[in-house]
């Protein structure tokens, strides 16, 4: 379901930038999505729940936003959705992976037998069905792709080993990806946020010292930075964004 009202000469002029922002529906997406529209991006949107289409509704009713009902759970599914928001923006030179989540608490011989599975599935297979279908268009005029990690994966974290190995496997992706695209003119980054100052994590953890923690605009505006041409020298970085700002 498209529901940007821009005319559809527009969505097709020269030089206009499109981008898929997975996860965009959630706080750190809405943050990118909102940093992304300002600089005049065209943006399209994955959704899955009602609330979360009505919302990119109204959004679009005054912003080039397209929100395309959709599941990424498979390859297959995953290309649907690609190739329809990159018909719609009409040209797409720009991928945000910020679909993700978390679980965690036990140690790993204790954690749940589906915790594994669950955490490989929703931080590594969306990410990799989502770039296997991106990069054919990507490919076609060059472009950045911006992944979400994690800074707590990368220095440890007890607890969550299968949060953990999920993310870094999302960061070994973006080295290999960097290297077999860069002839192309495809640039592929990652950002790893700390604790983002998000509602979830306010409920998660309500005695913790929010001063510490990242701000979803903050993270926003570097995952902004490295879409754009003066971030053109970069790829294959996986950027540290875990200071208060």
């Amino acid at each position: 379901m498209a529901v940007s009202r821009v005319p559809p000469e527009e969505r097709s002029a020269a030089g206009a930038r499109g981008v898929i922002v997975t996860g965009g529906t959630g706080a750190l997406g809405r943050a990118v999505v909102r940093r992304l529209l300002d600089g005049g991006a065209r943006v399209a949107v994955p959704w899955r729940s009602a609330d979360d289409g009505r919302d990119l509704e109204q959004q679009g009713a005054t912003a080039p936003v397209f929100g395309i009902r959709a599941s990424l759970d498979g390859p297959e599914d995953a290309r649907a959705f690609v190739d329809e928001a990159a018909g719609r923006l009409g040209l797409l030179d720009g991928l945000v992976l910020a679909a993700g989540g978390w679980a965690g608490g036990a140690p790993f011989h204790e954690a749940p037998a589906g915790e594994w599975g669950s955490m490989l599935r929703t931080n590594l297979d969306t990410v990799a069905h989502v770039c296997r279908a991106a990069l054919p268009h990507l490919r076609k005029q060059g472009g950045s792709v911006v992944a979400v990690g994690s800074r707590a994966a990368e220095t440890g974290g007890a607890g969550m080993a299968a949060y953990a190995v999920s993310k870094v496997a999302v960061h070994a992706l973006v080295r290999v990806l960097a290297l077999e695209n860069a002839a192309h003119r495809v640039r592929v980054n990652a950002v790893l946020p700390g604790t983002i100052d998000t509602p979830a994590n306010r409920r998660a953890m309500p005695a913790a010292d929010r001063s510490k923690w990242t701000s979803p605009e903050a993270a926003a505006g570097v995952i902004a930075f490295l879409l754009s041409r003066e971030s053109a020298p970069t790829t294959g970085a996986l950027v540290p964004v875990d200071a208060p700002a």
